[in-house]
């Protein structure tokens, strides 16, 4: 999918990544191979699949951070060579520094650009994610949705125009989860930005996506199949899972994945 223009946010195509023991060079683990995806402006795409299977790889090459052994990357129909400086990127782990505010972590990378009005930007995402009263507590003083909350406005503080995900939510309980995930859509929907996002969870993928791409268990994963998720918004993601059509969606889905992640889950069991 693209824009008007026939020019995707973000393209990877034919991306393959192989890396080499440090130990013994004849030894080498090819992570994903052969993906090629795309992701339009506006576009909220989910990438899915079994523990293990180069998903956040994927994400890094798309950030830049690792550059494909062989294939290429987009972004807006340029090839990315280095940073993907038109992206955002909100990891999984942590990844506040303990010893700013809120409002600094916020702030951090606006004064590395320069910006006069990092502080007044900073306050305002942090009212627009909910935690205005809390701009002067330091992480330990926050809970871990608070937390999650300042890495969101952390990451769209920034306006990127491509917003890259890595299992975000994955560490809340399901309470704090569902709305750290409906404040996603909502400040999705106002901006409409790309946005590629990984998860484990198949139920939040389709709760929140346009798309959803699903991939092999490794070594060498790759693409097994892709669906349009034709559910209206805007969305609740707690309402929408009891609803017929997201049921048909999960089981049409889950019937691709299943072997892919028991193969995943005995390759664990193994390693």
């Amino acid at each position: 999918m693209a824009d008007a223009a026939g020019v995707a946010a973000l393209t990877l195509d034919a991306v393959a990544c192989t890396f080499v023991s440090k130990d013994d060079a004849s030894q080498r683990y090819t992570a994903v191979s052969n993906v090629s995806l795309t992701v339009a402006a506006g576009e909220f795409v989910s990438v899915v699949g079994p523990t293990g299977c180069g998903k956040s790889t994927l994400l890094n090459v798309a950030a830049g951070l690792l550059a494909p052994s062989t294939g290429e990357v987009r972004v807006f129909g340029e090839l990315l060579a280095g940073i993907n400086r038109r992206a955002g990127y909100m990891f999984q782990a942590e990844s506040l520094m303990p010893w700013r505010t809120a409002a600094q972590n916020v702030t951090a990378g606006l004064e590395f650009r320069g910006a006069a009005d990092a502080r007044v930007q900073a306050d305002e995402w942090l009212r627009r994610v909910g935690l205005g009263a809390f701009s002067d507590r330091y992480p330990h003083q926050l809970s871990g949705g608070m937390r999650k909350r300042v890495s969101l406005a952390q990451t769209l503080v920034l306006d990127p125009d491509i917003i890259l995900m890595d299992e975000p939510f994955s560490a809340l309980d399901i309470q704090t989860r569902q709305l750290m995930e409906n404040e996603l859509l909502a400040l999705w929907a106002a901006k409409k930005k790309a946005v590629l996002f990984i998860t484990h969870d198949l139920d939040e993928a389709i709760a929140m996506s346009d798309r959803v791409v699903c991939l092999s268990a490794g070594p060498a994963a790759h693409p097994i199949g892709e669906f349009v998720i034709d559910l209206p918004r805007p969305r609740d993601v707690a309402e929408v899972r009891v609803t017929p059509r997201f049921v048909e969606l999960h089981q049409a889905i889950w019937s691709v994945l299943r072997d892919e992640v028991l193969k995943g889950y005995q390759q664990q069991l193994a390693a």
